[in-house]
């Protein structure tokens, strides 16, 4: 069986540049990288910011670089705990999704639509989908090891020369699969 890396996706904040500038207050602000992610040209920043829901609030970290539209990914446990909507989507997929408030160092802004669970999914390139029998889109169950080892079904498959082959899930789902961040998983 083939063998690949499965990541945990914690809440984190995509941004436009518009919205960048905004709420840190800046024309043409730059992200500070705080560390490189798996996926090439993608980082964690060292800027956070407050998302703001009808029961609460919480923290996330911005991912870079800048995107065309702004986006929140929660856990549906995040989601709940702040009282936002976030509809389980694959990254991108906005319209008519959940709705907050980002509070920054120098500004605000209502995000009408933008708030999502994200779907879990399987980054690959077209050499590994080759190798695993899959094309792009494609509905997948993985099987994982670790000390908790269970099937995640619905894993969408995302093929591009300009990913590297890891799957990510978020921390709802990583906490259901206890162990399973520290090793590998199977197809």
């Amino acid at each position: 069986m083939a063998k690949f890396i499965v990541e945990t996706s914690a809440r984190h904040i995509h941004l436009t540049q518009a919205d960048l500038d905004r709420l840190f207050g800046q024309k043409d602000y730059q992200l500070h990288p705080k560390k490189s992610l798996s996926q090439p040209g993608q980082f964690a920043c060292e800027e956070k910011l407050t998302v703001v829901g009808s029961k609460g609030e919480l923290k996330a970290s911005i991912l870079g670089p800048v995107r065309p539209e702004s986006q929140v990914e929660l856990s549906l446990t995040d989601a709940r705990s702040i009282g936002v909507v976030a509809p389980i989507r694959e990254s991108g997929d906005v319209k008519g999704s959940g709705a907050c408030k980002l509070v920054g160092p120098a500004g605000e802004i209502e995000l009408k639509e933008g708030v999502i669970a994200a779907k879990r999914h399987v980054h690959m390139t077209p050499a590994d989908a080759e190798v695993f029998g899959v094309k792009d889109k494609e509905i997948v169950k993985v099987k994982t090891n670790g000390s908790r080892p269970l099937i995640f079904d619905d894993v969408v498959v995302r093929v591009s020369p300009k990913y590297a082959l890891a799957m990510h899930i978020d921390t709802d789902e990583a906490n259901a699969a206890y162990g399973v961040t520290e090793g590998e998983i199977v197809k």
